[in-house]
């Protein structure tokens, strides 16, 4: 009678374990149909390496998609370089495992309005730039906002002293949308979103363009929570990073876009935590 009952509860265990979910969420850098369609693919690919159930959450926002982190609604995220140092601190243990193989030398681009007259510029200038209207991506962003605000605080000095108007647009889409349009004069852009728009055909380079890019920086990354083994198991992390890793599949690396994965560390991202330090963006 013991053996059948302690028999039946290691199976309802055993179910239970198996029947766990892994879900992740991704930061909104641009359009949520892009996103959606990236990442339902990722949730698939995962599953099937896995084996266990795989789910993808979007959030609003950077900080909600932070906020997902720390409160365990996900596990894994796809994170920025600045929301990453962001999460880790929030979820001691949690550990960054896979980058792309762009995204530690990343960049930004600075897009200009037609009517500006600006040309492509090796170095910022202060009296080129001077007056002009100018948009971040969202305020969480890396690199639609940190860095960018870094390397023109540098070259330029305060952004809102040298701009007539700083905005956030939300989010590259909206950024590259909003200076097509003439919303905004400048904008800074990540670099991979504007190619693959101009790629794409869907930004009219007759009335926007690139005119100055930044040095490269370290950005997006994976990210787990440090818990992982814990609720799937030993060694689940690692395979999940051997996972992520070995996607080769073009449908999924071209809808980043990236060439595939490489390895990251919490390490690679000390460069972003300090600028965001110097910035007052973390404390």
């Amino acid at each position: 009678m013991f053996r059948a009952l302690l028999a039946t509860v290691l199976a309802a265990l055993t179910l239970s374990v198996s029947a766990e979910t892994l879900t992740f969420t991704a930061i909104p850098d641009q359009d949520e149909s892009q996103l959606r369609t990236r990442f339902e693919q990722v949730g698939q690919y995962l599953s099937a390496e896995l084996g266990v159930e795989v789910q993808y959450l979007p959030v609003k926002s950077y900080a909600a998609a932070v906020t997902a982190f720390r409160n365990n609604q996900v596990q894994l995220a796809w994170f920025g370089g600045l929301s990453g140092v962001q999460a880790r601190r929030l979820v001691p243990g949690s550990q960054a495992i896979a980058q792309g193989v762009e995204d530690p030398e990343f960049k930004t681009y600075l897009i200009a309005h037609h009517s500006t007259g600006l040309a492509p510029m090796a170095e910022l200038s202060r009296d080129a730039l001077a007056g002009m209207t100018f948009t971040y991506g969202s305020k969480g962003s890396t690199s639609g906002r940190l860095m960018p605000q870094y390397y023109l605080t540098q070259s330029l000095g305060e952004p809102e002293q040298v701009f007539s108007r700083v905005g956030f647009s939300g989010d590259h889409s909206r950024t590259i949308s909003q200076v097509e349009a003439g919303a905004y004069q400048l904008g800074a852009v990540n670099y991979k979103v504007w190619e693959q728009a101009v790629a794409d055909g869907k930004v009219d380079t007759d009335k926007v363009q690139k005119v100055w890019q930044t040095p490269g920086y370290p950005d997006y990354h994976w990210t787990v929570r440090g818990d992982l083994d814990q609720r799937f198991g030993d060694g689940f992390a690692k395979r999940l990073q051997q996972a992520l890793l070995e996607l080769d599949d073009p449908a999924i690396l071209g809808a980043f876009p990236r060439k595939g994965f490489i390895e990251a560390s919490n390490a690679d991202y000390a460069p972003v935590e300090q600028v965001a330090s110097e910035l007052g963006l973390i404390r």
